[in-house]
């Protein structure tokens, strides 16, 4: 499970096995038991939460896009 960054707690990666075929570029972002997956293509949008509020998401979606570069060169260096 590749870890791409830590920001302010939270823990944004990937699984390594996601899946056959494999998923579009996507990430995973954890803190204390919450959990969400955010797709990156074809564009950035959520899709899947587990016990963070909206202000948080509204946070992760901001966070997200302005580290989508970061993510999909991870993404696709790990997934060639």
């Amino acid at each position: 499970m590749p870890t791409v960054f830590r920001i302010d707690g939270f823990k944004f990666f990937f699984y390594s096995n996601e899946g056959n075929p494999l998923e579009p570029v996507h990430i995973h972002i954890l803190k204390a038991g919450a959990e969400a997956k955010f797709w990156l293509e074809p564009e950035i949008k959520l899709a899947r939460n587990s016990g963070f509020d909206a202000k948080t998401l509204r946070q992760l979606t901001i966070m997200v896009t302005e580290n989508a570069v970061q993510i999909k060169r991870v993404w696709y260096e790990y997934f060639p």
